[in-house]
């Protein structure tokens, strides 16, 4: 793997000015051997939170006429195409070459290779063994550099998010994604976020980024929670970028409790427009909610489960025992989709004679049907019924 130092500036308690972010941002590109070379930039979508007009402007400037091609490319994963207008307003402006991650268009991806079974019994501690064919969006790949800006958070699939995982799932092909976040479910969400390190899912990521032909190179931030301001900006490889910048997140973005609470009330921000990316509300909290509890998550202005993977509704939310003691019925769906139903059920048991024993209670305060919500074994309630100023 790549083994450039990280740069980094600020820490844990600090807030950067805009004028020492575009700074540090325009003197490390300044020094990373980018002249004359190809870049393709990757940037999260709109479900990622960081002041990202304001680092996409620095890189702008400081590779703008410098470099001889320059590509901005939207990391979506499987989430919603922005529009025109979306784009315009997340990025900050208008810029040339700018491409949302097709993901659903097979000549997105060109093909980098396979991780092979023995490698995936290694890394997974024999919870998994296939072999993983591996596919990118060959933007990436016809560059000679791809740079990626992005925030550091605690994840419910890999530990922490950012580094190499704004390629996969970020740009990768089905393969990739499915198997990944599969992993992640059979270590349970409670288990692994927020765990710093590498995980067996981060072990994974980093294996299938070392068949990147692109030198890697990335530019990661810890946001302050509620805000667009930044604690720090880690420049470097996406392997050390990412470590610089999880170190100070873990410091920064988790909380601990003295004991577990009864209910939590998560009040989910209108960028997240369905249950799919809205779940966040619950990945977050379930390690702090006691045995019988529940989590509401308060979202009015949600409509829909999933607006591109419509599948979850026949499928419901089950724990991960529920969909391993049927492997046979649910094995040949998409492992991503079962993962995400895993992330939002949390722990649980499921044998055939008694059915599913789930350990905390999971509730929609949306505007979802009340029908479609008990059909998915989830409990609806109505949004005017929830006394926000009780929890306050």
């Amino acid at each position: 793997m790549d083994a450039r130092p990280a740069a980094v500036i600020g820490g844990p308690g600090q807030v950067l000015t805009d004028d020492e972010v575009v700074g540090f941002i325009g003197d490390s590109l300044s020094s990373a051997g980018l002249a004359g070379r190809s870049v393709c930039v990757i940037v999260p979508d709109a479900t990622r939170s960081c002041p990202l007009p304001l680092l996409l402007k620095a890189v702008h400037q400081a590779l703008d006429g410098q470099v001889s091609k320059l590509t901005i490319l939207v990391a979506l994963g499987t989430h919603a195409e922005m529009s025109p207008d979306e784009l315009r307003v997340h990025l900050g402006g208008e810029y040339a070459g700018v491409l949302n991650h097709e993901w659903w268009k097979p000549d997105t991806f060109a093909g980098l290779g396979t991780i092979s079974a023995d490698r995936v019994g290694e890394i997974s501690g024999e919870m998994l063994r296939d072999e993983v064919p591996v596919k990118l969006n060959r933007a990436v790949v016809e560059h000679d550099v791809a740079l990626v800006v992005g925030p550091v958070f605690p994840h419910e699939v890999v530990g922490f998010s950012g580094g190499n995982k704004y390629f996969f799932p970020g740009v990768a092909g089905q393969e990739v994604i499915d198997f990944s976040h599969w992993l992640g479910a059979l270590i349970t969400s409670a288990s692994i976020i927020g765990t710093p390190g590498i995980t067996p899912v981060r072990a994974l990521i980093d294996e299938a980024a070392a068949l990147i032909p692109a030198e890697k190179l990335a530019l990661s931030v810890v946001a302050q929670s509620g805000t667009e301001a930044l604690h720090a900006v880690a420049f470097g490889d996406t392997v050390s970028s990412w470590r610089a910048a999880a170190e100070i997140s873990a410091r920064t973005h988790v909380r601990y409790l003295d004991h577990p609470v009864q209910r939590v009330v998560s009040l989910m921000p209108t960028k997240y427009q369905d249950i799919w990316t809205a779940a966040k509300g619950f990945y977050k909290v379930e390690p702090i909610v006691a045995d019988g509890g529940e989590v509401i998550l308060h979202a009015p202005h949600v409509t829909q489960l999933a607006a591109m993977h419509p599948e979850i509704e026949e499928i419901g939310y089950h724990c991960r025992d529920y969909f391993l003691g049927q492997w046979e019925r649910f094995r040949d769906l998409h492992w991503g989709v079962l993962a995400h139903s895993t992330h939002l059920r949390g722990s649980g048991t499921w044998d055939p004679a008694t059915g599913e024993h789930l350990r905390v209670h999971v509730t929609l305060a949306t505007g979802i049907s009340p029908d479609v919500v008990r059909r998915a074994n989830l409990t609806p309630l109505d949004p005017a019924d929830v006394d926000l100023a009780a929890y306050e």
